[in-house]
């Protein structure tokens, strides 16, 4: 496939990495490559750790070392854990432009300007940078103004209910 697709599943909600998850299972089953990055969600996500028994099909990225996500962490741990992020993000740009896999997801990838960790333009140029990989999938909560003229497919995940909160 020569046409990407970049896809967003954002919101309030939960769901949206599960989402995305979705995606990836879908492209192994078709025989695709995929490779997951999470940030902002600390070593310890083990929600999706089950997605190890689907190596070498799906690989899972984890760059933060702390056990907490990042922003749970003190200022002092928050500066090493920032630069342990900024390593995912320029693996993922390296991953793109190398063509190393067919689906990529970056996960809660979309919560990184707020933080000041990397700047909108620094998304908008990490999905310019290549034209023929098959998908690139962004998550997170919020969707920074500017990259939805990037994206070909927008899901926003909202939250109507929560009786566990």
């Amino acid at each position: 496939m020569d046409r990407r697709i970049v896809q967003v599943f954002y919101g309030p909600g939960k769901g949206k990495t599960s989402a995305a998850v979705g995606q990836c299972i879908r492209a192994a089953s078709l025989g695709q490559s995929v490779i997951i990055i999470q940030f902002l969600k600390g070593k310890d996500a083990e929600e999706f750790n089950f997605l190890e028994k689907l190596e070498p099909d799906v690989k899972l990225f984890r760059f933060e070392k702390e056990k907490q996500s990042y922003r749970e962490l003190l200022a002092s741990r928050q500066k090493e854990e920032r630069q342990n992020i900024l390593n995912g993000f320029n693996f993922a740009r390296k991953v793109i432009d190398t063509g190393e896999c067919d689906v990529l997801v970056l996960d809660e990838v979309l919560g990184l300007p707020e933080l000041g960790i990397v700047s909108v333009e620094d998304i908008v140029n990490l999905i310019k940078l290549r034209s023929d990989y098959c998908r690139l999938v962004l998550t997170g909560r919020d969707l920074p103004p500017g990259i939805a003229e990037y994206t070909d497919i927008i899901s926003k995940i909202d939250l109507e209910k929560d009786l566990v909160g």
